[in-house]
């Protein structure tokens, strides 16, 4: 584990520095950054500067929350917005997976609908979201939920679609319930399935957020991403994208924490390779 944790730092020190040669020549900078600057802006970002945020609806809000540096009020209207739409489409896509899959006569006569909704680009649904709810945090909420849930619903259905067959008899014939088999047959089935699509619900909840501060907002990081590219600073750009990734990578942090508590069945990836 230690070797492999020296080659995966090792690899990103060889990235940076490629990165830093190559952006010596300022023709290249302009569209690719210099990582010294970048890096810096970040560090600007975090350590100065005051930042507010109002609480509440409104303009004024129920009370002003002020902050120590100007890139907080940002980062917590993102990850708000990010955190709510990950739980809430999560909660959804799986009880919607759970149902239709346990439910095959409802699943056929909704198939074709879902179909169509999972098909159609959901970063148009934006404006539309924007009108019914404003430019605040429930717009982007939305616009994320519609992004995350389908990636969940259908983990969880076709999770549940591949319970042993000889497995479910066998529960059958013991007298299991429904709700039995919900419990110890059908869930057990599906969670390794949902924990999937929650890694990758997590980058979704983010880019649902992003867009929408891009298509109107006043906070944000994507809005702060917006503005640097208004003024083609390129830096910034790549400030607030790296920024973007650190937290979207402690969120699927918190996935893999949760994901270890709950299926100690599965062996560690040392044990794995042992084996």
């Amino acid at each position: 584990m230690v070797e492999l944790r020296a080659l995966q730092w090792s690899l990103l020190a060889a990235m940076l520095a490629l990165w830093h040669w190559v952006t010596r020549n300022p023709d290249v900078a302009f569209f690719f950054g210099e990582p010294l600057v970048v890096f810096r802006r970040i560090w600007t970002w975090f350590t100065r500067g005051d930042g507010s945020l109002q609480i509440g609806p409104g303009r004024a809000g129920w009370f002003t929350l002020h902050l120590p540096a100007e890139i907080y009020p940002h980062l917590i209207v993102t990850l708000s917005e990010t955190v709510i739409a990950f739980v809430i489409g999560a909660a959804l896509g799986t009880a919607a997976g759970l149902w239709l899959a346990l439910a095959p006569r409802t699943g056929v006569v909704l198939h074709p609908y879902v179909k169509a909704a999972n098909s159609m680009p959901r970063v148009i649904l934006a404006p539309i979201f924007a009108t019914w709810f404003g430019l605040g945090i429930w717009s982007k909420v939305a616009l994320a939920i519609t992004l995350v849930f389908f990636v969940v619903f259908f983990n969880v259905y076709q999770g549940v679609k591949e319970v042993d067959p000889g497995i479910l008899a066998s529960s059958r014939v013991m007298g299991a319930s429904r709700r039995q088999l919900l419990h110890t047959v059908y869930l057990p089935s599906a969670l390794s399935w949902l924990f999937s699509s929650l890694h990758n619900a997590v980058g979704l909840a983010f880019v649902g957020a992003v867009v929408g501060e891009y298509l109107g907002s006043a906070r944000g990081i994507g809005y702060l991403i917006l503005q640097a590219e208004g003024t083609f600073d390129v830096n910034g750009v790549f400030a607030g994208i790296i920024v973007l990734t650190v937290f979207a990578l402690l969120l699927d942090g918190m996935v893999s924490f949760i994901e270890r508590r709950y299926m100690i069945w599965r062996p560690a990836l040392g044990e794995t390779r042992r084996l």
